[in-house]
């Protein structure tokens, strides 16, 4: 969806890239994808693709040097955020996006999920034990919570959704029991509780999980709830 609003596919930013997920999409469509995070442990877990170019961008790092390290000014067809932009200082991180993302022709992404469903008794569950990782949240994530319907984002639509007015999509998944609770363990509600000696996702939660889920060798769809912003820049 996203590679039809770009006028051509050479290179892509994934920024916030994590353990490399949407990357990995994202590099079916371009040539190059670099994939960029503050953090190095999350690198470290990445997959390795070989049209996708993992790079450790401490905040140490000037806007100048940035820009030269993701491919230069008016270089960038898509840049994407997923699940993350939530947690970046937005006026330093659009100045960068207003000078490497391609005019015309290049676009800029962002999106998250605020939930999502498997089934009736699964959704139950998942809703309880959500509401244990609720102290743990970041006041970043009231952003996220919230669908992003307050996020700014001064970029002209493409007809993906708008400042203050996202898209809503279902984005449907086929996971493991294994890789949701992968995902989970990803979230930083549970890594804070761990700091602090508390595991919410204990051996008794993920044996509730097990029991919900149909067993841990099955696979389930799981649709996440998600939103988006789409834009490129207003020239």
């Amino acid at each position: 969806m996203l590679a039809s609003h770009t006028t051509l596919h050479s290179l892509a930013w994934d920024v916030g890239s994590g353990n490399g997920q949407a990357a990995f999409g994202v590099a079916e469509h371009y040539e190059q994808v670099v994939a960029t995070d503050v953090s190095e442990d999350q690198l470290q877990n990445a997959l390795p693709h070989p049209r996708v170019r993992y790079l450790h961008t401490p905040l140490s790092l000037s806007d100048d040097e940035l820009v030269t390290l993701i491919g230069g000014e008016n270089s960038v067809d898509l840049v994407t955020v997923a699940q993350a932009v939530h947690w970046f200082d937005l006026p330093k991180f659009y100045t960068i996006i207003n000078r490497v993302l391609r005019k015309p022709g290049g676009v800029i992404a962002v999106w998250g999920y605020k939930g999502f469903e498997v089934s009736p008794t699964f959704n139950a569950l998942m809703k309880k034990f959500y509401e244990t990782t609720i102290p743990c949240w970041n006041q970043n994530a009231q952003s996220l919570f919230d669908g992003y319907k307050d996020l700014p984002f001064p970029f002209e639509s493409v007809g993906l959704g708008f400042e203050g007015q996202p898209l809503e999509l279902d984005m449907p998944k086929e996971l493991s029991l294994e890789g949701f609770l992968r995902m989970l363990r990803s979230w930083s509600a549970i890594n804070s509780a761990l700091e602090q000696g508390v595991d919410l996702l204990s051996e008794s939660v993920v044996k509730e999980f097990e029991g919900v889920w149909g067993g841990s060798h099955l696979f389930r769809t799981v649709t996440y709830k998600a939103f988006m912003l789409v834009g490129k820049v207003k020239v």
